[in-house]
Formats: structure tokens, sequence, C-alpha cells
């Protein structure tokens, strides 16, 4: 820390401001007024630095498949805290509306397109095993 201090002047004949009484030249000072001037300024207060806050990172990765199976892992730098943790899609619903809205549009919009593609399955599958008992109601 560097303190400036200001060096004490000798008194002048030559005044500052200009004389409106008399031309008589500028009384001695105070001695403490000189006094005053010798003692070195305080250095202003130093703020103290904002305590930083040191950040948690983790890296929560959810994936899901067009069948429906949705798996987490959870990992901390390069470390994995959870592997292939199987998940329900609703889980994954409801913590994403809890987390943010615009995390919860666009995989509800998975979501729901996944839920379509096995409906449309079911569907497929239900013809299938109807076509299957008629062929074996037809072998009777």
């Amino acid at each position: 820390m560097t303190v400036d201090t200001l060096a004490v002047e000798a008194p002048s004949d030559v005044a500052d401001t200009p004389d409106t009484a008399t031309p008589a030249a500028d009384p001695a000072p105070a001695p403490e007024a000189v006094v005053a001037e010798e003692k070195p300024k305080k250095a202003p207060a130093k703020k103290t630095a904002a305590k930083k806050t040191k950040t948690l990172e983790l890296t929560l990765t959810v994936t899901g498949t067009a069948d429906g199976e949705w798996h987490a892992e959870l990992k901390q730098g390069s470390t994995y805290l959870a592997r292939n943790l199987a998940v329900a899609a609703a889980a994954v619903s409801r913590a994403a509306k809890e987390l943010h809205e615009d995390l919860s549009t666009p995989i509800d919009e998975v979501i729901e397109a996944a839920r379509e593609q096995q409906a449309a399955k079911v569907a497929a599958l239900e013809a299938e095993l109807e076509a299957a008992r008629k062929a074996l109601a037809d072998l009777d």
C-alpha cells in the first residue's frame, strides 16, 4: 500500500487569494494548521473483495428411446456418480416441469411423440392378435 504525504511549504509572500482590505502580506499560518498539514492523509478504507461462491457443477444426462425407455446418468467433472439408471417417462416430465418451463416443453413433446408411436405399435399388435385369433378359430 502506498501513502502519499504532503510536504510542508514555507510561507510565502505571494497570496493565492486577492487581498480585499489591506495590501499587507499574508500572516503566517497558525501552528495548528501546520501540524494538520504534516500528518499524512489516511488511505481510503479498502473494500473487501466480494466472497466468491464455489460453483458445483453436475451434469445430468437423460436419454430416451422411441420405445419409451428412459435412462439417466450423473457426472461430476469426469467422474460418474450414477450410470444407466432406468427412469419413468412421467418422472422425466415432472422433473423437467420442476426445473424450468423451457426444459419441460421440448421434453414433453418428445414424450408425446413416443407415446403416439407406442399407441400405434399397440394398435398394430392388437390387429395382429385379432388376425391370429381369427385364424385359430378357422382351424377348429
